[in-house]
């Protein structure tokens, strides 16, 4: 476990340049069509933002439609959310639905259909496939294994949450404590993600944003001390600290559901499905950063003091996260 304190410096180092600027900038689109009357569908287009910009991102459909009132546009800090109503002139199921421009993106876009019967679709559509065919319906493992892919994604973007786990690294000094720390960060944040996201307690995104960076900065330090053989809660009891930050992230991994919407039908299984896939990310870079570690070990030695460094880099990293959240929080 020397070694997985070590080769992080080389993780955080890489992520460094790329990343300084931003975390969760990778942030899909979502077409959301609620039918409210017999051919008569409620429309929302929710498209990322950079600044004033906004993806041109817009919906298209095979069949022969009516918009039924004008678009009404708003921004809402991230993303450029537009609604309107429209009237279909041919059954909705079995027309192609395309994202049109999303070809021409890096993002991916989460369409979610729902017919007044009660069935529902929900289908993820990417720059190399922007379209698809509305079925009447859909199966519930289809639904799972849509919010299985955006938790992985999610998780392999979430730049904040995945240096927080590599600082988390950096202090534990056994398997079995590193099995508890990551047991106990998973339980925290799936709490505070089912209840944020289901609408039992919720947080400002913006607060939680910036304490989530604030918390990689705690816990960077923690390393710091522990190099200098002092003592803290962080060190003894790594789990407890892993637990009581993992319910602040889970806030923030609820705020990226929550933006990608859930299907009315089938919300407890998205929900799931969105958690799993999140660990199945956490588990896959857990597990690069192990084999990374089997691979340089077999090169060469690692200075001791790689550990310091580490924590330094990924301190920097988080601490510019943490003012540039803060500045946003009063602009």
């Amino acid at each position: 476990m020397e070694c997985v304190r070590l080769v992080v410096l080389a993780v955080a180092v890489a992520m460094l340049f790329p990343l300084i600027a931003t975390a969760h900038e990778v942030r899909p689109a979502y077409l959301s069509l609620q039918e409210e009357a017999p051919n008569e569908f409620s429309v929302l287009l929710k498209t990322p933002m950079q600044g004033d910009a906004r993806l041109a991102l817009s919906a298209l459909f095979s069949g022969k439609i009516e918009n039924v009132t004008p678009t009404i546009s708003r921004p809402t800090g991230d993303a450029m959310v537009q609604t309107w109503r429209m009237r279909t002139l041919e059954p909705l199921a079995g027309q192609n639905v395309v994202i049109d421009g999303l070809q021409n993106t890096m993002t991916d876009a989460l369409v979610h259909v729902a017919f007044a019967n009660g069935n529902s679709w929900t289908a993820r559509l990417t720059p190399s496939e922007p379209s698809a065919i509305i079925p009447a319906s859909q199966s519930a493992w289809a639904v799972f294994v849509t919010y299985v892919r955006h938790g992985i994604e999610h998780i392999a973007f979430g730049f904040d949450h995945l240096l927080f786990v590599a600082a988390l690294m950096l202090i534990v000094r056994d398997w079995r404590k590193l099995v508890k720390a990551i047991t106990a960060f998973t339980a925290a944040h799936s709490i505070t993600l089912s209840c944020a996201t289901l609408g039992w307690l919720t947080l400002p995104s913006r607060p939680v944003e910036a304490m989530i960076a604030i918390s990689i900065v705690m816990v960077a330090a923690e390393v710091v001390r522990m190099q200098r053989g002092q003592l803290s809660l962080a060190i003894v009891r790594p789990w407890i600290v892993a637990f009581a930050f993992g319910l602040l992230h889970g806030f923030g991994f609820a705020g990226a559901l929550v933006e990608l919407g859930l299907p009315h039908s089938n919300i407890p299984l998205a929900l799931l499905a969105f958690n799993v896939g999140v660990e199945l990310g956490q588990l896959a870079f857990i597990a690069v950063l192990l084999t990374a570690i089997y691979a340089v070990g077999r090169v060469f030695a690692i200075p001791r003091q790689s550990i310091v460094a580490s924590a330094y880099a990924i301190g920097i990293v988080a601490a510019f996260w943490s003012v540039q959240r803060l500045d946003a929080m009063f602009m």
